[in-house]
């Protein structure tokens, strides 16, 4: 009896389920991103309203993120090589589940500060459409400016 009610309190404290991981494994094509200033709440869209992207969350733990602007221009200079890498987002690392939060270990980034830290995103999935949201945090591409940044990505596979 007291081995399955130490199971039963296991299980209520788990941190996240097995199918948990299946609301964020897949392929996933980029619908939307917005910066969110948590001091005043105004919502912007610095990417565009139509950025590109993908995120990859595989089964064995790898993450996979890479958006761009709408609209860049392909660079013939350094300072619109620097521009393009403003107009950017891309991040690499293992990943895993920390009750409602996907929780990706960065690896490798186009922002070297954000090597070896954790990135950490709200989730949720409304059908084909996974929805993840960062607490505020400074911004590389905004020079620190806090921001939360919500993200809509929708399912490819």
């Amino acid at each position: 009896m007291r081995a399955w009610l130490a199971l039963c309190l296991l299980l209520i404290a788990a941190p996240a389920r097995a199918d948990d991981r299946d609301l964020v494994i897949g392929t996933w094509q980029l619908d939307s991103v917005v910066y969110e200033d948590p001091a005043t709440g105004e919502r912007t869209h610095p990417l565009g309203e139509h950025p590109t992207g993908l995120q990859i969350a595989t089964p064995q733990g790898e993450w996979l993120a890479l958006v761009t602007a709408e609209g860049r221009p392909v660079p013939s200079n350094d300072a619109e090589r620097a521009a393009a890498l403003r107009s950017m987002i891309s991040y690499t690392g293992k990943w895993r589940i920390e009750g409602d939060h996907v929780v990706t270990r960065v690896a490798a980034a186009w922002n070297q500060a954000w090597v070896g830290t954790d990135q950490i995103r709200i989730f949720r999935r409304e059908g084909d459409l996974l929805i993840l949201s960062s607490p505020p945090q400074p911004h590389p591409n905004l020079l620190g400016r806090m921001v939360k940044i919500l993200v809509i990505w929708k399912k490819l596979y």
